[in-house]
């Protein structure tokens, strides 16, 4: 089966193979006789941790402090695990599944596409890799507080100008001063709708290329407007966006594998629910009702 060939499938079931491991061989010896052993593997860890730090190596003193406080440390978590003090306990059931949804997430990270991977992702998931369309353009803005009545009249004047006998001047001086900029150079609809509202982003996508319009309304008040050029959506060649195609196929990647993990670990358990409303017992399919 093509399935059984998946480096994916190999990774999840070495680590469902270690999951089972670890849980058969958890009660060793060293926990069963009170044994704690610190490696030199773990002081070099340790070491490790205190230089990053503090950026300098633990003196003797220090080291000597670091080992016993680790000491303590396993001392008081073997305790409480055999005092059962992690059941129960929402903060460590989450803490707990969020490590093994790690573990799923690292296996799945193991694996690097292939340039066949990322092509048949980036045609499967096309539309999310689409380029928006763009818009340059340059605009006069009209003051309705302070022009009033005469805002419109000043706009379609000065649009006549613009468009006539003066449709070479500058325009920097021309209408009422707005915190935005005059000059939009390959902006999206969608940063347009949100400087200038949906209405004026929109006016603008219906706008002739090369002349003054308008005026066009916006949430500011209004606007001659000059579309200098539009380009429409398009869609990439996949090796142009190569490094966001990677990445959103490394997470679905990832999500795959934690449900995969998970579905494996499910069917080792049989599961009942006892509903509040009538203390009835049932054994649902979980796997069936979350595919």
């Amino acid at each position: 089966m093509k399935l059984l060939r998946e480096p994916l499938v190999h990774f999840l079931a070495l680590g469902l193979g270690l999951f089972v491991l670890f849980g058969i061989v958890g009660d060793s010896d060293d926990v069963q006789t009170g044994r704690i052993e610190i490696s030199a593997a773990r002081i070099a860890q340790l070491t490790e941790i205190f230089t990053r730090t503090w950026q300098r190596p633990p003196t003797d003193r220090e080291l000597t402090g670091l080992i016993e406080d680790h000491v303590r440390e396993e001392v008081y978590y073997r305790e409480a695990l055999a005092m059962g003090l992690d059941r129960d306990d929402t903060i460590v059931r989450r803490r707990l599944r969020q490590k093994l949804e790690f573990f799923t997430d690292d296996l799945a990270d193991a694996v690097d596409p292939t340039d066949e991977q990322l092509e048949t992702y980036f045609e499967e998931h096309a539309e999310e890799f689409r380029l928006p369309a763009m818009l340059s353009f340059r605009q006069i803005y009209f003051n309705l507080d302070r022009r009033g009545e005469s805002a419109s009249r000043d706009a379609e004047s000065l649009l006549a100008r613009l468009n006539g006998a003066d449709a070479g001047i500058a325009t920097a001086d021309l209408g009422d001063s707005l915190m935005l900029p005059a000059d939009h150079d390959r902006v999206s609809e969608d940063v347009v709708a949100r400087e200038f509202g949906n209405e004026f982003a929109a006016d603008l996508t219906e706008l002739p290329v090369g002349r003054w319009s308008g005026p066009v309304q916006s949430a500011f008040g209004l606007h001659l407007v000059l579309v200098r050029e539009r380009e429409s959506a398009s869609l990439p060649d996949w090796t142009e966006v190569r490094e966001s195609l990677d990445r959103e196929w490394r997470n679905a990647r990832r999500v795959e594998a934690s449900e995969k993990f998970y579905r494996a670990l499910r069917e080792r358990y049989e599961v009942s629910v006892v509903r509040p409303a009538d203390g009835s017992e049932e054994n649902p399919k979980l796997a069936e009702a979350h595919p």
